[in-house]
């Protein structure tokens, strides 16, 4: 099941540039800080050969080739510069970032123009006397986008070029898409505003369906939808955003340790996260919590599962479930909530259940279920009626 109407409403409007929330989401940001914090000033560019875009690099390009970052943006609006101190900034790291629509554009943007702007790459790369001749890394792309951008990334991701896929505050609207994750192959990372962003539930909901054994990771960072983008160089989502395109695209293991492991550099941070088969390239194991040296103690397997509401509204709320294991490890565990009268389960992410209303359970999925003493997980779920007066209690195996 997927989606409340109010999420509809809202990213079904992020599609339509008209509305006075895609304005806000397409406007052009505060001017960034001169060329980004990174190694190589960077700024922007047009080109006749690649119309209505807009083209983020190193003022001077650096001696490594320079991989491919194409990029949706907000409310799928043709205004180039809509993300521009977040799209600066990755430049200013080694990377070429083009984003649909020129700069200061009008209109709306498609899925198609990101492949043409990886196609424009490509073509540069190869054509002698171009400025990007044997400058650009053709194997590796990365295609993104924030809210109704990162629908045109998702319509994308599956060209055999892409490296991976970032989606920024943006998820799926209808089951009939699911289609676009089932053939997802290359690692995806979600990075979304927490339970005040309105594309919460949606990038949830596509989270729990993704394929089995693809890597992926989700991080939340609790700012709303509108996230970090017109903060000097993107603020965190910048900072952030530019870390994992390290990892993913130029093989930055340091980088990658932001991302992998029960001890991640974002696990100890602000950020919600979750992961999903994620190992560092180069074989290192992720960093962990070293393993206890004698056998754990014996005993009945405990947990503790903590109900909280996410977001309320009329006839509706968005809840979190906690479940965090006690001093033994565990192999699985099954919450069981006792949800009032009136109140029942319209969608649930990262966790299986039975039931809908009144006393239902929750198992783990297979990705989550495998907890050290003292480590916890989570799952939501979108339900209608309040959400307050819901109990939950856990049991381990």
């Amino acid at each position: 099941m997927r989606r409340r109407a109010k999420i509809y409403a809202g990213l079904a409007a992020a599609i339509v540039p008209i509305t006075s929330v895609i304005m806000a989401l397409g406007g052009t940001p505060a001017s960034a800080a001169v060329g980004g914090s990174g190694p190589y000033p960077a700024d922007y560019e047009t080109s006749a050969t690649l119309a209505n875009h807009t083209i983020f690099r190193p003022q001077t390009l650096p001696s490594e080739r320079l991989p491919i970052v194409v990029w949706g943006n907000g409310g799928c609006s043709a205004n180039g510069l809509s993300q521009g101190n977040f799209l600066r900034e990755i430049a200013s790291h080694g990377f070429l970032a083009i984003a649909n629509g020129a700069p200061n554009g009008s209109g709306s943007t498609t899925s198609q123009m990101l492949t043409q702007s990886i196609d424009w790459a490509v073509a540069e790369n190869s054509r002698q006397g171009s400025k990007y001749y044997n400058k650009i890394d053709t194997s590796k792309v990365a295609v993104a986008g924030f809210s109704c951008g990162g629908l045109e990334a998702y319509a994308v991701s599956n060209d055999p070029r892409v490296t991976t896929t970032g989606i920024f505050s943006s998820g799926l609207l209808n089951d009939a898409d699911d289609y676009q994750l089932r053939r997802l192959t290359k690692p995806i990372a979600y990075f979304v505003g927490g339970p005040s962003d309105i594309a919460y539930p949606n990038a949830m909901d596509d989270w729990g369906k993704l394929p089995a054994g693809l890597p992926a990771f989700m991080g939340n960072l609790n700012v709303g939808h509108g996230g970090t983008y017109d903060q000097s160089n993107g603020g965190e989502f910048g900072r952030v955003a530019t870390l994992y395109l390290k990892w993913r695209l130029k093989g930055d293991t340091t980088a990658g340790r932001t991302f992998v492991g029960a001890d991640c550099g974002l696990c100890r941070s602000q950020w919600s996260v979750q992961q999903k088969n994620l190992t560092l390239d180069d074989g290192t194991p992720p960093p962990t919590t070293p393993p206890p040296t004698t056998p754990p103690p014996t005993g009945t397997t405990g947990c503790t599962a903590v109900y909280s509401v996410q977001d309320q509204w009329n006839g509706g709320f968005v809840a979190n479930v906690s479940v965090t294991a006690g001093t033994t490890a565990l192999t699985g565990w099954r919450v069981t909530l006792t949800l009032p009268s009136g109140v029942s389960v319209s969608s649930l992410w990262n966790g299986v259940s039975s039931g809908t209303s009144g006393t239902i359970t929750v198992a783990n999925q297979s990705y989550n279920g495998r907890l050290a003493a003292g480590q916890a997980t989570s799952f939501g779920f979108q339900g209608t009626g309040s959400g307050s007066g819901t109990t939950a209690s856990c049991t381990g195996s």
